[in-house]
């Protein structure tokens, strides 16, 4: 197997041809999918020729060999013939490469194929709001923004995080680190008792691993790279935990794989400019808990509804309302082939704000990393799927919003306070 077939399965697109364009346009994609066509004609061509030229220097060889054994001169039979079909060969090599890196560089482009049940639409606006889960409270009082609370209450300081690092990072101070430590775990005791299994990874990847869950090449430019060692910080613990199992492959007793791993998490949000640009919503790097599955194909659909249900979970727990969204063809991302969004209510900006997305990807992932598992002494290819479960920071400014006081105060969610050990944070300002 050649290394554009182990990365992505060609064959697919070639025989489903108009589908693929269909799907490419549903999600507002220009690409010339005839010109990969042409390429894959031209590489089939390729190799042809070249197996036919192999032959022919081996039946030759065989020939001088025998020539050889019967000490007869061969100087002025084959030899500039074969030298000259060896130099033909080398070149037919080259342009086979060249073809075949042209090929890779084409499909490692190619977005997923966005499932049937994704509604069709150009971005955003045309997402489809499933169910709301809560009331948004009403107030008393014009409640304030996170931000403005965290700072009153002398847990959230962006002016000495712009200091050290720049704009979009914040520090947490005092009750603050409390409340962040107390979401975090009680995040990963929710989702263990939900069959998660913890785990954690590196912060830093490398190139190959990002190539495999889908941020490169085309989401480079949100990426924190370390040039000198070709290392790139983690936009979500989704790409390490996925790339465990690259190039495995799997026992079918072995399916379904369910990981949780907290992880700090960095983005340049390159593509946000003049968005969120206060407070914790699109940090540079921020605290995030992640769930990852691996599962047999036809269990993939009920595993990303369960994955749903598991992340609302905690924002239940924590009396936080939300809405679920099933995102539209130009809204999912890259890898994806269906995406529901959480979004949760913000009172001080009086909007629903995502704080999870939960992905189903199929097979888009495992092929990139070459993920299979053995089923009836077969090699298929795994299905992956992740969601976040849920973002820290943005749970953090959400109960800043949403359990404000008119007197400055946040009391802390019932479900935290074992794990906080106070029940309020109070100003001291």
């Amino acid at each position: 197997m050649n290394k554009v077939e182990k990365m992505l399965d060609i064959k697919i697109i070639r025989e489903n041809i108009e589908k693929v364009k269909r799907a490419m346009l549903a999600r507002n994609q220009n690409i010339d999918l005839d010109k990969l066509l042409n390429l894959d004609k031209e590489r089939k061509v390729l190799v042809s020729e070249i197996e036919q030229l192999r032959i022919k220097r081996n039946r030759w060889s065989e020939e001088i060999g025998k020539l050889k054994k019967e000490n007869k001169n061969i100087s002025s039979y084959f030899t500039s013939d074969v030298n000259a079909l060896k130099n033909r060969i080398q070149e037919q090599d080259k342009q086979l490469s060249a073809v075949e890196n042209q090929i890779e560089d084409f499909l490692i482009r190619i977005p997923n194929i966005p499932d049937e049940s994704v509604p069709i639409g150009k971005d955003a606006i045309d997402n489809k709001i499933i169910k709301f889960v809560g009331e948004p409270k009403k107030f008393s009082f014009n409640p304030k923004y996170h931000w403005e609370i965290g700072e009153k209450l002398d847990i959230l300081d962006f002016n000495i995080a712009s200091k050290i690092s720049g704009s979009r990072f914040a520090v947490l101070k005092n009750e603050g680190c409390d409340l962040e430590r107390a979401i975090i775990s009680f995040f990963l005791d929710i989702h263990k008792q939900n069959g998660y299994k913890e785990i954690m990874m590196p912060y830093l990847v490398n190139r190959a691993s990002m190539r495999g869950t889908g941020q490169l090449p085309n989401l480079e430019e949100d990426l924190f790279r370390c040039a000198n060692d070709d290392l790139y910080l983690i936009p979500t613990a989704e790409v390490s935990v996925t790339n465990i199992y690259r190039d495995c492959v799997l026992k079918e007793s072995f399916l379904p794989q369910k990981y949780v791993s907290y992880s700090a998490c960095f983005r340049r949000e390159a593509g946000s400019y003049g968005k969120d640009t206060k407070g914790l919503i699109r940090n540079h790097q921020f605290d995030k808990v992640e769930l990852v599955k691996f599962v047999k194909p036809e269990a993939s659909d009920e595993e990303l509804e369960s994955l749903v249900l598991d992340a609302g979970s905690v924002l239940e727990l924590l009396k936080l309302p939300y809405r679920l969204v099933l995102l539209s063809t130009g809204d999912i991302g890259f890898s994806s082939s269906k995406t529901y969004d959480l979004e949760v209510w913000f009172a001080g900006n009086g909007m629903y704000k995502e704080i999870s997305s939960c992905s189903n990807f199929k097979d888009f992932q495992a092929r990139r990393m070459n993920i299979k598992y053995l089923e009836n002494k077969k090699r298929e290819f795994v299905h992956t799927l992740n969601g976040s479960g849920v973002a820290v920071g943005r749970t953090f400014a959400a109960i800043l919003e949403n359990y404000q006081q008119e007197d400055g105060s946040v009391t802390i969610p019932e479900v935290l306070q074992k794990y906080t050990g106070f029940g309020v944070i109070n100003s001291k300002k």
